[in-house]
C-alpha cells in the first residue's frame, strides 16, 4: 500500500498490555498512531480488525523452510517460497537458516538470501548460521557428512558476506572460542547449539560474547549426558547455565509434540518473556501433504517423514517442526500460563531485541515498521502486513 492506511475496530497487542477498541495508523512502511477508537484520516485506507486483535509481525530467528523448499535449496525461488509460506502464518521477519552442509552449499545459501532481500516482502535482516558446527553427538536429523569443527579459513568467508546475524557453534568444539570471537566482531547473536557442552565450557564461551540457546532441551546436554562424557562428579550442563545466567536467553519449539505442556510451562516461568523466544525450527514440509522429505539441501541433505504434525528422522527421533508460528502462539498461550500480550512478545518482540532489530521491528509502537497482523479472537491470521505492503 501506498500513502496512509489504519487497521481499526480491533484489540492492538502491545508489548505490556492489550489495547482495546483501538486502531493502528500507518504511513507507508512505518506506524504514526496507536490509540483508541476509530477517528482516521478521511484519506487512510481502512482495513477492518472485525473485533479481533491488531497483532506485530512474528519474528522467527530459526527456521529452515516451507511449501517444499528449504533454504539451504540455495535459490531465490526456495527462499520466496519458503518465506511467503511462513508469511501466512503471521511471520513477517525471517532469519533463514542453515543446516548442515557443504562449504558451497553454505556459500549459495548466503548469496541466495543477499539477492532474496532485495525482492522479498518479508523482512530478511539477514541468515542463522545454524549448520554445520555441531557436535558430532548431537547432529540429530541434519546429515552427518556435513558436520565438522569450525575452522577460521571457512567461516571467515562467510563472516565476510555480512549476511549473518546469528551464529551458533557448539561450545565445546576446537575453534569454538575463535568463532565466537570472529561472531561477536560481526554484531552477531551468538548461540551454542547441538551441543554437549558443560557448565564450565559453557562459562568459557559466555565469556566471549555467547547468549543464546538454541531450542531448549533439544539436541543439548544434560546432567545425564556428561556424566557419560567425564564420569564422577557430575556436571551441570547447558539448562543450568542458562537458568542461572540471567543474560541468557534460549527458545522452545511450542508445536505440541517437541515439548510436553509443563516444560513450555517452566521455560516461561524460569525464564520469563524477555529472555524466552518462540522459534517454529520448521522444515521444508510445512503446508505440505505427509511424506518423506530432504531436510536441508533438496540434493542431498537427510531424508525425514512428515505425519503432518511434526517430522521424524529414520531413527525415531524428532526431525524438525512442522507447523507456523501461529500455531505456536496458540499452543503456548493453551498450556502455559503466559498472558496473551507476554505469548506475543516471545514471538516478536523478544527475538527481534535478542537479533539487534528490536528498534525497528517487533511490537506495535509510533516510527517502526508497519508489520502487522490481523488475528481472529481465536488467533487465526486473518491478514499480513509486512512494510506496509500487505502479503495476505
Amino acid at each position: 500500500m501506498t500513502g496512509q492506511f489504519a487497521i481499526v475496530n480491533g484489540t492492538v497487542i502491545l508489548e505490556d498490555r492489550l489495547l482495546e477498541d483501538a486502531h493502528v495508523l500507518c504511513d507507508g512502511e512505518r506506524i504514526v498512531r496507536v490509540g483508541r477508537g476509530d477517528r482516521v484520516p478521511k484519506a487512510a485506507e481502512v482495513i477492518d480488525a472485525g473485533g479481533g486483535y491488531i497483532s506485530p509481525g512474528f519474528v522467527d530467528i530459526h527456521v529452515h523452510g516451507g511449501n517444499g523448499a528449504d533454504f539451504m535449496d540455495g535459490t531465490v525461488s526456495a527462499i520466496q517460497i519458503a518465506c511467503l509460506a511462513h508469511a501466512k502464518h503471521g511471520t513477517t521477519t525471517i532469519f533463514p537458516t542453515t543446516t548442515t552442509g557443504s562449504p558451497e552449499q553454505i556459500k549459495a545459501m548466503l548469496d541466495a538470501c543477499r539477492e532474496a532481500q532485495r525482492v522479498s516482502l518479508i523482512h530478511l535482516p539477514g541468515v542463522h548460521l545454524y549448520g554445520p558446527y555441531f557436535a558430532e553427538d548431537k547432529v540429530g536429523c541434519h546429515a552427518k557428512s556435513g558436520r565438522r569443527e569450525p575452522l577460521a579459513q571457512e567461516f571467515n568467508r562467510y563472516f565476510a558476506t555480512g549476511m549473518v546475524r546469528i551464529a551458533t557453534c557448539a561450545a565445546e568444539l576446537p575453534g569454538a572460542v575463535a568463532f565466537y570471537r570472529a561472531a561477536k566482531r560481526h554484531g552477531c547473536l551468538i548461540t551454542c547449539g547441538h551441543s554437549n557442552a558443560s557448565f564450565t565450557e559453557m562459562q568459557r564461551a559466555f565469556d566471549v560474547g555467547m547468549r543464546h540457546v538454541d531450542h531448549f532441551w533439544c539436541a543439548m546436554s544434560s546432567v545425564p549426558s556428561l556424566r557419560q562424557r567425564f564420569g564422577v562428579p557430575m556436571q551441570a550442563s547447558m539448562t543450568e547455565f542458562v537458568l542461572m545466567e540471567g543474560a541468557m536467553s534460549t527458545e522452545v519449539i511450542a508445536d505440541g509434540v517437541h515439548l510436553a505442556p509443563e516444560l513450555l510451562e517452566f521455560a516461561y516461568r524460569m525464564l520469563g518473556p524477555d529472555r524466552l523466544c518462540l522459534v517454529t525450527d520448521c522444515n521444508r514440509a510445512l503446508d505440505m501433504p505427509a511424506g518423506e522429505y530432504r531436510f536441508g539441501n533438496d540434493v542431498d541433505g537427510s531424508w525425514f517423514k512428515s505425519d503432518g504434525q511434526v517430522g521424524w528422522a529414520p531413527n525415531g527421533s524428532l526431525a524438525s517442526s512442522v507447523m507456523g508460528m501461529d500455531h505456536m502462539v496458540r499452543h503456548m498461550k493453551k498450556v502455559t500460563s503466559a498472558s496473551f500480550h507476554e505469548v506475543i512478545r516471545m514471538a516478536s518482540l523478544t527475538p527481534a531485541r535478542r537479533a539487534g532489530i528490536g528498534a525497528e521491528t517487533g511490537s506495535i509502537a509510533v516510527g517502526k515498521l508497519a508489520d502487522l497482523l490481523v488475528l481472529s479472537p481465536k488467533l487465526r491470521v486473518k491478514k499480513v502486513i509486512a512494510r506496509g505492503s500487505v502479503v495476505r
